[in-house]
């Protein structure tokens, strides 16, 4: 992946789903860990909604999305701190995954502001 002037890195995508409410203090947490910035999405979750029906009550599960870029060696501390902080550990907190990104564009400023 090209990023600024010809340098190529490996960027991973981490994307974690919380309950609303959490994301600021995670995202906070994964700064001070390393990562340079974050998205925070908003969304609601279907699984948890459909069983609420059941009992003919409609309560909307909402919940925040944090996608977080990150250089593939310096991914993990991030990684660690949103489970830690997140407690994504313990049932019903979340979900966190990562994935490869394979094309990228739009932070090359970045780097070209550092040169």
């Amino acid at each position: 992946m090209q990023m600024g002037r010809g340098m190529f890195m490996d960027v991973k995508c981490i994307v974690a789903i919380v309950e609303r409410g959490k994301a600021d203090k995670i995202v906070e947490g994964a700064k001070k860990a390393g990562a340079k910035g974050a998205t925070i999405l908003y969304g609601r979750g279907t699984g948890q909604s459909e069983a609420l029906r059941f009992f003919n009550l409609r309560i909307e599960a909402s919940k925040e999305v944090i996608l977080i870029l990150s250089e593939v060696n310096k991914y993990k501390a991030i990684y660690d701190a949103i489970v830690d902080i997140g407690k994504l550990n313990e049932p019903g907190t979340g979900i966190i995954f990562t994935f490869m990104v394979s094309e990228l564009t739009g932070l090359h400023h970045r780097e070209q502001i550092k040169n």
